[in-house]
C-alpha cells in the first residue's frame, strides 16, 4: 500500500465514521476535519489521489476543499 492509498484510506474512513450524522452533515464534517487536522503533505496526497476510490462522502468533501481552495 503506498502513501496515497492509505490517505484515500484515510479520508474514507472519516467519512464513513461521519455518515450517520446525514451526507451533507458528513461532507461537511469530513471537509473540516481534512482542513484542520492533515498536514499540508496530506492534503496535497490526497488532493492527487485517485479520486474513484474515494467513498461518496468523502469524494464530495474532497471536492469542497478544492473548490474552496483549501488546499495548504
Amino acid at each position: 500500500m503506498n502513501a496515497s492509498d492509505k490517505l484515500v484510506r484515510m479520508a474514507n474512513q472519516i467519512a464513513v465514521n461521519l455518515a450517520a450524522q446525514g451526507e451533507a452533515e458528513a461532507i461537511a464534517q469530513t471537509a473540516e476535519h481534512i482542513a484542520r487536522f492533515w498536514e499540508p503533505r496530506m492534503k496535497a496526497g490526497i488532493f492527487a489521489a485517485d479520486q474513484a476510490q474515494l467513498v461518496p462522502i468523502a469524494r464530495a468533501a474532497i471536492a469542497r476543499l478544492m473548490e474552496e481552495g483549501r488546499a495548504a
